[in-house]
């Protein structure tokens, strides 16, 4: 049993890399090996696992034009932080409500406010979660990821919404930037103009709450250890990764050549996919009993307010263009 299971992991983790699976399903392949079978790998996966996912989100941000944000104009700015701030009152109320983990709770939150996976990959490392803390969390957000890119357009047409409202509402709704891009284009072509835009200055807030999180989580650790600010505790880990991210956005805004980042953006790409795999392939039947109905809830439950709550505003011109 022991030969045939480094095979297949090997197979599968080597496939992510190929540019054909995509993350829902390596996410997918990785949690039924982990379910299927004894995983070979399990310690070394779980060592090196936040190592690729700080450098694969790096590596995303040579895909992030900045000039392509700033489109959006400070009125998308302005409903992105108005969504996010509600997003995340909801989103923590309802984990505390429902009983959820709390740092299942937060990475459920923060995909569904901002950026979907990668704001979930951003954050991970910072709070030190566990690979059934990012499965749980990450598996609600593809899940419903998946749903909203189905079923956006046909309801975008059956309230006969314009190219401007409909691109709005996906870019505030739709947890993952290639959802957003994938339902806005099937829309019509003005509402992939705003969705990407709106989308993308979203997803720049995952600086921020990465930094936000990081301060947060020190200020509580030196408390919990009684000291203050003078604490001997060992110290909450800084994202520096972010930094990167950020220099590699600007790289890819001002510094060309435009196909030497597209590669490492690419690459990025393909990392957080064998990265997701690995994720998944670290969930047994014992950490799915533990794990329970409660964050799926809660993902769903603050997926559907959201994207009410922006349509409704949307359809009634409190928010738009």
């Amino acid at each position: 049993m022991g030969v045939p299971s480094k095979v297949i992991f090997i197979l599968l983790f080597a496939a992510c890399f190929t540019g054909f699976v995509s993350p829902p399903v390596a996410l997918t392949a990785g949690i039924a090996f982990g379910l299927a079978l004894t995983h070979p790998y399990a310690e070394e996966s779980r060592r090196r696992t936040p190592l690729l996912l700080q450098a694969s989100v790096v590596a995303l941000g040579f895909g992030m034009n900045l000039h392509a944000v700033l489109k959006a104009g400070s009125s998308g700015l302005v409903y992105t932080a108005l969504g996010i701030a509600f997003a995340f009152s909801l989103g923590l109320g309802l984990g505390r409500l429902l009983e959820v983990q709390r740092n299942s709770s937060f990475l459920i939150t923060a995909g569904t406010a901002i950026c979907g996976g990668s704001a979930i990959a951003a954050v991970a490392p910072i709070l030190e979660a566990d690979g059934q803390e990012m499965a749980v969390s990450l598996g609600s957000v593809f899940i419903l990821n998946s749903i909203a890119l189905v079923i956006f357009p046909p309801i975008g047409g059956w309230l006969h919404l314009s190219q401007t409202q409909f691109g709005l509402w996906a870019a505030l709704a739709i947890h993952d930037t290639s959802s957003v891009v994938g339902a806005a284009s099937k829309y019509g072509e003005q509402a992939l103009l705003i969705g990407t835009t709106v989308k993308l200055a979203r997803a720049l807030w995952i600086v921020p709450l990465a930094l936000v999180t990081a301060a947060i989580r020190r200020n509580g650790k030196a408390k919990s250890q009684g000291g203050g600010s003078g604490s001997a505790g060992a110290p909450v880990k800084w994202p520096w990764f972010i930094v990167f991210f950020c220099l590699a956005a600007v790289m890819n805004t001002y510094a060309p050549p435009a196909a030497r980042t597209h590669f490492l953006f690419t690459l990025g790409r393909l990392g957080l996919t064998a990265t997701l795999f690995l994720i998944g392939s670290g969930i047994s039947r014992a950490t799915l009993k533990e794990v329970g109905w409660r964050p799926l809830a809660q993902g769903v439950l603050l997926w559907v307010a959201v994207g009410a709550s922006s349509l409704y505003l949307i359809r009634r011109g409190v928010i738009g263009f």
